[in-house]
C-alpha cells in the first residue's frame, strides 16, 4: 500500500508536466563552443530527470535551481551529430513525463566568416518605431499593453521592421553602409515601451514590430542592397514585466530582488578608481537603472550563459553582422568580458561597440582590447563609442574662436588618442538617440551641422549619422528622448513632408540631405579617409586643418567656424602637401591651387583631395 503515493505522483506528473518555454528555441551544429545550456520552464519541471540516445548528443550534466519550474539541461555536440530533432525524455523515475524534440540545425554557410563593419563604412542609426510604418496592420495587438499614440511623443508611433525595409533603397542611396536598429525585442510593458530597452522577452521580435522571420528578411534584404546589419544588444537589465519576473529560477536573478528599490549610480569612474569603496562599486553594477528596468545579476553563471548564447542565438539566426551593446559598462566587468570573447570566438571578423558614456578618454579606452590597465583587467571589447570626442564637436561649434576655445577642444581630444589601443576602431558620432540632437545642440545652424559631419567623415574612426540628419531634424535643445526620436517625415502615409521623396522639403533640408550624398558617396572610394593616417595642426583664427594620407591619396580637411570667409596660407603646411600643386575639393567640384592662397568660404568645411 505504500507504493500508491509515489505511483500516483508519478501518473499526476505525466500527465501535468508540461515545458512551457524552451530557451533557446533551437541551436545549430558545428558552432565553436559544443555546449549548450538549455533553459526549460513548466510547471514542475524541475523534478524530472532528461535522458536522450541521439547520435552525438550527450547531457553532461542537469540541475533544478531553487524554484522547481526551471529544469537547465547541458548539452555536448560531437562530431558524430546531426541535424534534425534532438529527442529529450523527461523522466520521473522510470516513467516519461513528457518529450521534447529539440530542434538542431545547420550552420549558415559561411556563418563564422561573415565580416563586419569597421572603419570603410558608415552607420546609419534609426529608431524603428520612429522611422517609417511599414505595416498599419500591426500597430496594436491583442496581448500587447500599450497601443499606438502617435499623437504622444513618448508613445507607440507605429514604426516597424517593413517601414525600414521598404526605404533600404533610400538608406543606400545616402551612401551609408550599415544600419544600427534599436532594439526589436519584446517590450510587453505598460507605457514608454517604443524604445525597446525594457525587454520582456529575449527571443521574440516584439509583435508590433514584426516577428524574427520579418527581421531576418530584413538582414537578407539589407545584404543584397550592399548594407551591414547590427544589432542593439541589452546584457545589464530587462523589463519589469518579462515573463521571469514573477517567477524567477533563483532569487538571486535579479539584482535587490524582493528588497527596497536600490538606482545604480552611474558612477563610472568606479572600476578604475583605486580609491573607490566597495559598496559604490556594488550598487554602479547592481543597481537598477528605473523602476521599469531590473538590473540582471550576470555573476549567476546561469544567467551569464542564458545571456551569452541569447546574442549568438540571434547573430546566427538573424545573419547580422555585428553588434553594439547598450550600456557595456554597468554589468559586473569580468562577465563583460567573458560575453565578448564568447561572441568573438563565434564570429571572428565581427565587430562589436560598446557604448560607456564618458567624456574621458582615460575612462572610455579602459573598456577597448588591447589596453594595459593599471589594475590588470583585460578587456575583449574591440570597439567604443567615442563620447569624448562627440562632447569637443559640441564644444568647438558652439564657443568662440578664442586661445582656449573652439576648435581647440577638437584638436586636444584627439591628441588624447595615445589612451586608445585602437582609435581607428571607435565609432565617432555628432549625436545618437539618447541626447539632443546635432542640429538643436548647434542652434538650429544648418552651416554648422554640416562642419560637424564633414568632421565625423573624414576623421579617424567609423561613423554614425542618426536618421534624420541628413532632413535636419531637430528636438528641444535640453535632453528630451521622445522629440529627438521623433518620426521621420514621410514615414507615414498622409505625412505632408517626405524625407524619401523630397516632397515638402525646405530648400535648406533638400541641400543637407545633397552635401551628405556627396561626401558619403565620395568616402566609399577614399582609402586615405577610410584607413589612412592622421596628421592636424593647432587651429588659428577659427580655422582647423588636418590630413588623412597613404600611399596612394593624400586628402586636407579645412573646418572654417568664422562668419567670414577667409584666405588660407597652404605655406604652412608645406612640408605635409609635399609636391602636390593642386587639389580638387570633392564637395564644390572646384580645384583648388595650393601654390598660394586661397579663400575658404565662411562657416564651411573643404574637404581637398591633394594631386
Amino acid at each position: 500500500m505504500r507504493l500508491l503515493p509515489f505511483i500516483l505522483l508519478v501518473f499526476a506528473l505525466k500527465l501535468n508536466s508540461q515545458v512551457d518555454r524552451i530557451e533557446p528555441p533551437n541551436w545549430w551544429i558545428g558552432m565553436e563552443n559544443p555546449n549548450l545550456e538549455i533553459m526549460l520552464y513548466g510547471k514542475d519541471i524541475g523534478y524530472l530527470k532528461p535522458e536522450t540516445k541521439a547520435k552525438g548528443v550527450k547531457i553532461r550534466e542537469f540541475s533544478c535551481p531553487e524554484n522547481k519550474n526551471y529544469l537547465f539541461i547541458e548539452l555536448n555536440f560531437s562530431s558524430g551529430c546531426q541535424p534534425g530533432p534532438v529527442p529529450i525524455n523527461l523522466m520521473k523515475g522510470e516513467e516519461i513525463a513528457t518529450t521534447i524534440n529539440y530542434p538542431l540545425k545547420s550552420r549558415m554557410l559561411d556563418s563564422q566568416k561573415r565580416l563586419g563593419y569597421n572603419s570603410s563604412d558608415v552607420i546609419y542609426l534609426i529608431t524603428p518605431d520612429r522611422f517609417a510604418n511599414g505595416d498599419p496592420k500591426n500597430d496594436n495587438v491583442d496581448g500587447m499593453l500599450e497601443v499606438s499614440n502617435r499623437k504622444s511623443k513618448d508613445g507607440r508611433h507605429g514604426g516597424d521592421i517593413e517601414g525600414i525595409r521598404q526605404h533600404l533603397d533610400y538608406i543606400e542611396e545616402l551612401g551609408v553602409t550599415s544600419i544600427w536598429i534599436n532594439p526589436l525585442l519584446e517590450n510587453n510593458m505598460p507605457a514608454y515601451s517604443y524604445h525597446g530597452y525594457a525587454i520582456t522577452d529575449f527571443y521574440k521580435v516584439d509583435p508590433r514590430m514584426g516577428n524574427n522571420e520579418a527581421f531576418k528578411k530584413l538582414c537578407d534584404d539589407a545584404h543584397t542592397w550592399g548594407l551591414k546589419v547590427i544589432i542593439d544588444g541589452i546584457l545589464n537589465h530587462c523589463g519589469s514585466m518579462h515573463w521571469w519576473m514573477k517567477d524567477p529560477p533563483t532569487r538571486d536573478w535579479i539584482n535587490y530582488y524582493d528588497q527596497p528599490y536600490v538606482e545604480t549610480n552611474h558612477r563610472k569612474t568606479l572600476e578604475q578608481d583605486p580609491y573607490a569603496a566597495p559598496e559604490d562599486l556594488e550598487i554602479l553594477e547592481k543597481g537598477w537603472f528605473v523602476k521599469t528596468m531590473p538590473d540582471l545579476n550576470v555573476t549567476n553563471p546561469k544567467l551569464a550563459t542564458y545571456l551569452v548564447q541569447n546574442t549568438i542565438w540571434w547573430m546566427e539566426y538573424s545573419g547580422a553582422d555585428g553588434i553594439r551593446m547598450d550600456t557595456y559598462l554597468y554589468p559586473e566587468q569580468n562577465f563583460s568580458t567573458a560575453w565578448s570573447k564568447a561572441i568573438m570566438a563565434e564570429y571572428p571578423n565581427i565587430n562589436i561597440t560598446g557604448e560607456v558614456w564618458h567624456e574621458q578618454p582615460s575612462i572610455l579606452s579602459y573598456w577597448q582590447k588591447g589596453k594595459e590597465n593599471t589594475n590588470k583587467y583585460k578587456s575583449h571589447l574591440p570597439s567604443l563609442f567615442d563620447f569624448p570626442l562627440q562632447a569637443a564637436l559640441n564644444k568647438s561649434l558652439t564657443t568662440d574662436n578664442s586661445w582656449g576655445q573652439g576648435w581647440i577642444y577638437l584638436y586636444e581630444t584627439l591628441a588624447l588618442d595615445f589612451e586608445y589601443p585602437n582609435p581607428n576602431n571607435l565609432v565617432v558620432f555628432a549625436d545618437n538617440h539618447d541626447m539632443s540632437r546635432i542640429y538643436a545642440q548647434l542652434g538650429e545652424s544648418a552651416a554648422k551641422v554640416k562642419l560637424a559631419m564633414a568632421y565625423i567623415l573624414t576623421i579617424r574612426g567609423i561613423p554614425e549619422i542618426y536618421y534624420g540628419t541628413e532632413v535636419l531634424m531637430s528636438s528641444p535643445r535640453s535632453r528630451d528622448d521622445g522629440k529627438a526620436r521623433g518620426d521621420l517625415p514621410g514615414g507615414w502615409n498622409g505625412d505632408l513632408i517626405n524625407a524619401f521623396t523630397g516632397k515638402g522639403l525646405s530648400a535648406e533640408q533638400k541641400a543637407m540631405q545633397q552635401y551628405l550624398i556627396k561626401i558619403l558617396k565620395w568616402r566609399k572610394g577614399a582609402s586615405a579617409v577610410q584607413s589612412g593616417k592622421t596628421l592636424h595642426y593647432v587651429p588659428e583664427k577659427g580655422i582647423y586643418v588636418y590630413f588623412r594620407y597613404n600611399d596612394e591619396q593624400k586628402i586636407m580637411v579645412v573646418l572654417n567656424k568664422n562668419e567670414e570667409a577667409q584666405k588660407l596660407d597652404p605655406n604652412r603646411f608645406k612640408k605635409t602637401i609635399d609636391i602636390s600643386t593642386k587639389g580638387i575639393e570633392i564637395i564644390s567640384g572646384k580645384s583648388i591651387s595650393l601654390d598660394g592662397p586661397f579663400q575658404v568660404p565662411a562657416m564651411s568645411a573643404m574637404i581637398i583631395e591633394c594631386k
